[in-house]
């Protein structure tokens, strides 16, 4: 009995350790996203003005998968899909567009969402979250691949910022998000008349109407986390 109150605690010391080298320490995902697509400004275009999905160019398994660079990307970036006019699964909603929280527990929070066939990129906050088929053999397949953004801390003037992965299915309308693919669902985003429902995994509920302009503080994110200086 001894035995096995002394190995029990240790084994979740363990799995604690473990899930902390995985989260922060592990090796960074490989950016994927075009340099072009990057280094572009994507604060300037019409995101009323959304592009026919009528089959006339290139499908979502023809164009690579885009990721977040590092801990963030320093200014908003250009769109991912914007030559892919593959059409829509049955199951799925049209949720495209530039998006603002206007009411609930992020408002002000401002998203854009990408869709082309079963492909969906969230493009918001400094990250970049694609999941769907793409061009890449060598990505975590229809998976998100990249970090969370917010930097818990600051080691040797290098930021140490969550890995993330989860799949983005359909389910009747609703966008599901589960972590790693396999894991609980830990991000909803419906329709809900002409607003766009965004549920998270901590209870909060934000409801967002659709822009057309980027705002002029979006332009640049603002840096998120702890950050605590180590060294």
């Amino acid at each position: 009995m001894k035995k096995w109150l002394i190995r029990i605690p240790l084994a979740l010391l363990a799995i604690i350790a473990l899930a902390i080298w995985q989260l922060y320490f592990s090796a960074r995902p490989s950016l994927m996203t075009d340099p072009a697509t990057l280094a572009g400004d994507g604060s300037t275009l019409n995101y009323c003005e959304l592009p026919a999905l009528d089959g006339s160019g290139k499908i979502a398994m023809d164009i690579p998968k885009g990721n977040t660079p590092g801990c963030g990307y320093d200014h908003f970036p250009l769109p991912i899909l914007t030559q892919c006019t593959e059409s829509l699964p049955t199951e799925a909603d049209d949720i495209r567009g530039l998006w603002i929280g206007i009411e609930g527990d992020h408002v002000g929070h401002v998203e854009r969402v990408e869709q082309c066939g079963s492909r969906v990129v969230i493009t918001s906050s400094g990250i970049i979250h694609d999941g769907g088929p793409n061009a890449d053999a060598d990505t975590v397949g229809l998976n998100s691949n990249d970090t969370e953004g917010s930097v818990l801390f600051i080691a040797a003037g290098k930021e140490y910022c969550g890995r993330t992965s989860a799949s983005m299915t359909w389910n009747d309308k609703v966008l599901d998000f589960n972590a790693f693919g396999w894991g609980p669902v830990v991000v909803k985003r419906y329709m809900q008349g002409e607003q766009l429902v965004w549920e998270y995994v901590d209870g909060s509920n934000t409801i967002m109407d659709r822009i057309c302009q980027l705002p002029e503080d979006h332009k640049r994110p603002a840096k998120r986390g702890k950050r605590i200086d180590i060294f």
